[in-house]
């Protein structure tokens, strides 16, 4: 796919033919130019090797190994001050 459209040199003109508008053209030929390109980057860009899965991807486990953790730790020091003699005061 080639775009061979020149940009017109309207210095060669003569002076009536120079007031035409090229702007509209010039854009469209600078919209096909970033089409052909997005084109030509999404075929050749490297494709993704890695599934990509809804989800968190397993990495919510630490928040309940950290509450399991705490209540341990919990139980534990209820369990310690149980132990403890009483204060009469």
């Amino acid at each position: 796919m080639n775009l061979r459209n020149r940009p017109v040199d309207k210095r060669r003109l003569k002076k009536e033919d120079r007031g035409f508008n090229t702007g509209r053209a010039e854009s469209a030929l600078a919209k096909a130019r970033q089409r052909r390109g997005s084109i030509a980057y999404q075929r050749n860009k490297p494709m993704r090797t890695t599934e990509q899965k809804p989800g968190t991807g397993g990495f919510t486990q630490g928040l309940s190994i950290q509450q399991s953790r705490l209540r341990k730790v919990g139980a534990d020091r209820r369990r310690s001050e149980s132990f403890r003699p009483e204060d009469p005061s």
